[in-house]
């Protein structure tokens, strides 16, 4: 973690700023656990008294949990963006999955074009190093795990564009995503067909951000969602003439 030493100030209020800051913009995660105590105040520069002043403010805050005998963790701060009954209405509705995908193809485009533009060398090397995670999860028959590093590979890209609202706003949305309130990434992963076409969109999307090239960037994501978009259509329309044809089977049987 990127702590720096505490200069000046009143020391407990410089921890809770650079704490606040990482947590805002995303290097602190939800569910993080933070260091041990003793290590924590070394990296920081400060007695354990200021840091745990500061810890207590945090936790006050609503920034920062304590678990019994595990440690101090950030808290789930996105917990409250989407409420459970909202959640199980957006899960009912085929529309919200077309709405879903069209609000994640207009911001994911442009993060990543601000990726391919504002994103450091590290933020790209993250990118490329999931990609070829992924190229290797490919190899596998299970789609789980490459279906799980699709989603990194995506929350990467808004990470990279140093945006800290649309950081928070997508990380929302792709918790809903691994959840699969609107769909189940695994299916779409499991027909080797869709499943090489999924790698080649991300590799053309690492390809844009590794140019440089905000314009390829921003084409390769929106060319991806609305493959993606398509391609669950299709998977909804198969499974309504599956559930007629069995319907009218029965019925034939019944006759």
């Amino acid at each position: 973690m990127p702590f720096t030493r505490i200069q000046s100030e009143k020391l407990a209020s410089a921890v809770v700023r650079q704490i606040e800051r990482l947590i805002l913009h995303g290097i602190l995660r939800p569910g993080e656990r933070l260091p041990p105590e003793r290590e924590l105040a070394e990296r920081l520069g400060v007695s354990r008294p200021s840091l745990r002043e500061a810890v207590a403010e945090l936790q006050a805050r609503g920034l920062l949990a304590s678990r019994a005998g595990a440690g101090i963790f950030v808290a789930d701060v996105l917990g409250s963006a989407f409420s459970p009954a909202l959640i199980r209405l957006f899960a009912s509705q085929e529309d919200a999955l077309d709405d879903y995908i069209a609000f994640r193809r207009d911001l994911e485009g442009l993060a990543a074009a601000r990726a391919a533009t504002q994103g450091s060398e590290t933020d790209l090397a993250v990118i490329h190093t999931l990609l070829r995670k992924m190229e290797a999860a490919h190899l596998k028959r299970d789609p789980t795990e490459e279906a799980a590093l699709d989603a990194d590979f995506h929350m990467a890209i808004i990470e990279a564009s140093h945006n800290v609202i649309m950081l928070h706003m997508m990380r929302a949305m792709m918790d809903l995503l691994r959840e699969g309130v609107f769909y189940n990434r695994s299916v779409m992963f499991n027909h080797r067909d869709t499943r090489d076409l999924l790698l080649d969109q991300h590799r053309a999307i690492d390809a844009g951000l590794q140019a440089r090239d905000a314009g390829a960037a921003r084409a390769a994501v929106e060319a991806h969602l609305d493959f993606v978009r398509t391609a669950l259509r299709s998977q909804r329309e198969a499974a309504r003439h599956e559930v007629t044809a069995r319907l009218r089977l029965a019925h034939e049987v019944e006759r």
